[in-house]
């Protein structure tokens, strides 16, 4: 961990270099990490939806399982997309 004052000095620097520097900015990905936390949560999110497609199946039939294969399918999607 870094110290607050530590933390504060690194945000003045990532502002200031996306101030005179956007492209180099966006193409480092810096200040990317909600992006990679909704990558990890959509995984996590198509793990559950996989794992849940017997009891969609059984409560909803063919309906249910096959929603939930189009959702897997958006959500695996979304990840890849996500991480990149």
């Amino acid at each position: 961990m870094i110290s607050g004052d530590e933390q504060r000095r690194l945000d003045e620097i990532a502002q200031q270099l996306r101030t005179t520097d956007p492209e180099f900015f966006a193409r480092m990905g810096v200040g990317d990490q909600g992006r990679r936390r909704w990558g990890s949560t959509l995984v996590a999110v198509a793990v559950l939806l996989w794992a849940a497609v017997p009891a969609f199946a059984y409560a909803g039939g063919w309906l249910g399982a096959s929603v939930c294969t189009v959702l897997i399918v958006v959500a695996g999607t979304l990840a890849i997309t996500g991480s990149r």
